[in-house]
């Protein structure tokens, strides 16, 4: 075979250049999502009409599900699609943009806050709701397909009203004591006040930038938000949302955490505050006259003969409980005087409020949902039970000694279990795996499995709730063409169903404002 000369494979070099074209510029992404984006989602995407676009507000909508979003837009809001304006490689730029953290953590505090106030309407003094139906037995139920809230007359589980409300709702609305006034928050850090007797949004403010869930005071007269970004603990007046206080989170030593969730303790007023990143838990005074806090060494704690000064005393004081490692997902006895709390994978510890330290740890193989955990009486005992995560099962513990009474089988890991007290039964979901469709449904007196139900097969079932007397439970069918499912709750049969998109939580006024032994709280 002949051998080519220098120049003959130069040519053929040149040749090849001209058939390949000029070569593909990767899309510039930082441009594309100005030209295309900024004008919703805001230039430094941390959102304007539409949310933030950071991997941490945006959970499990990233990669595909971006790509589907950019390119086909969303249904029942104001997101259009590009797929006809942009190209494969440059959807799949763009997802690669927001799904990248911001170099630095930008600045969100007070003037930040009051500064994105929106006043939709004012609350009119009334002496009871514009509306025939009790107003102590609504539900609230979050719409996460199509980001909407429905209220629903929880006599005749008929809905009242149904709005849009801000992207990805989430921690679950909390209800001010005399059920007037119900409060929701987005994961992008905005908190939304609802009039619930005349139907109306009023006020929202964002305290955060990716916010985990709220919590109200036991007068009702304070808002607590936790926030992964920034790291704070914001107070806001519940009134206006106008900013009280805002804790910048760090522990004893300085390092600062993120806030995995805000706790109202009744019994206790104040509120508890898990810490993700340090072994701290924070308990916050929601009483004006609340006495002083010692941080430090006191000689003498008779009464006129302290000997310390106070790190601080009143409303919104500070009391620090050090832990053994960061704790999460908190569930607490009834009186408050205890918290159970997760701390690495198949661990729990028990942390006593009053004297402010870990009593007990736990093994609780399976990744326990404490957050979901209720409790109830039990052969003269006091008992809780949590569904796992990542195993077909429900712990019973004893809360005396926290010894572990019983392990109950379901279907599947589940998320939620739910109980009212005028019914012997306790309903827990499997949606974590292959039995995503069954409901288990418990008998509290013998702690055995006395029925399985299947709203619809093949799809999600989770969330029950009760309506204030007990006689219902509704649940979720968790599709984007779902549906909230109402059974008798004494004999377990269908009573209605009303078509919904992903009811991904219903929350009864109620249940929630009594602390019902059998919701979460």
């Amino acid at each position: 075979m002949k051998r080519r000369s220098l120049f003959d494979r130069i040519l053929l070099a040149l040749a090849l250049l001209v058939l390949a074209g000029p070569a593909r510029a990767e899309p510039d992404a930082a441009k594309l999502f100005a030209d295309n984006c900024a004008e919703c989602h805001g230039a430094d995407r941390l959102g304007r009409l539409g949310p933030a676009l950071l991997p941490e507000n945006l959970g499990r909508m990233m990669g595909a599900r971006a790509a589907a979003v950019i390119a086909d837009g969303r249904t029942a809001t104001q997101m259009p699609g590009f797929s006809n304006k942009l190209s494969k490689d440059e959807i799949a730029a763009l997802v690669a943009y927001v799904s990248s953290p911001l170099p630095a953590v930008p600045a969100w505090g007070a003037a930040e806050i009051d500064a994105s106030r929106v006043v939709h309407a004012k609350a009119p003094p009334l002496e009871r709701p514009r509306f025939e139906a009790d107003p102590m037995n609504l539900f609230v139920v979050v719409e996460a397909g199509d980001h909407h809230a429905t209220i629903l007359d929880g006599d005749r589980i008929e809905p009242l009203a149904r709005f849009q409300t801000r992207f990805a709702l989430h921690g679950g609305p909390k209800f001010t004591p005399d059920g007037r006034y119900v409060f929701f928050m987005s994961r992008d850090g905005w908190v939304s006040k609802y009039d619930l007797w005349t139907l109306t949004m009023l006020t929202e403010v964002r305290a955060g930038i990716n916010s985990r869930n709220i919590a109200i005071s036991r007068d009702g007269k304070h808002i607590a938000v936790a926030n992964y970004l920034p790291h704070t603990l914001v107070m806001l007046s519940a009134d206006d949302l106008s900013v009280e206080k805002i804790f910048d989170v760090k522990d004893r030593l300085g390092t600062s955490s993120r806030v995995s969730a805000v706790y109202q303790a009744p019994s206790r007023n104040s509120f508890i505050a898990a810490l993700k990143d340090v072994p701290e838990i924070w308990e916050i005074a929601t009483d004006p006259n609340a006495g002083p806090v010692y941080a430090g060494f006191v000689h003498s704690h008779e009464k006129g003969m302290i000997e310390a000064l106070p790190s601080s005393q009143g409303l919104f004081a500070l009391r620090r409980i050090e832990t053994p490692e960061p704790l999460d997902d908190f569930f607490f006895d009834p009186p408050y005087r205890n918290l159970i709390g997760s701390a690495r994978e198949g661990r729990a510890i028990v942390v006593n409020l009053t004297v402010g330290r870990d009593i007990k740890q736990l093994d609780l193989p399976g990744l326990p949902h404490l957050g979901s955990g209720i409790s109830w009486t039990w052969n003269g005992r006091l008992v809780m039970a949590t569904p796992l995560l990542k195993a077909g099962k429900i712990s019973v513990l004893d809360m005396q000694d926290w010894s572990q009474i019983k392990v109950i089988e379901t279907p599947g890991p589940g998320f939620f279990m739910r109980s009212h007290e005028n019914t012997p039964y306790a309903w827990t979901d499997s949606m974590m795996g292959a039995g995503k469709d069954t409901l288990s449904i418990i008998d509290k007196r013998s702690l055995e499995v006395v029925r399985r139900v299947t709203p619809e097969p093949g799809k999600t079932a989770a969330h029950v709730e009760f309506d204030r007397y007990g006689r219902y439970a509704l649940v979720s069918i968790w599709e984007d063409q779902g549906a909230l499912v109402v059974y008798d709750a004494a004999t377990f049969t269908e009573v209605k169903r009303i078509p919904m998109s992903r009811p991904s939580g219903k929350y009864n006024v109620w249940n929630k404002i009594t602390f019902s032994d059998g919701t979460s709280h």
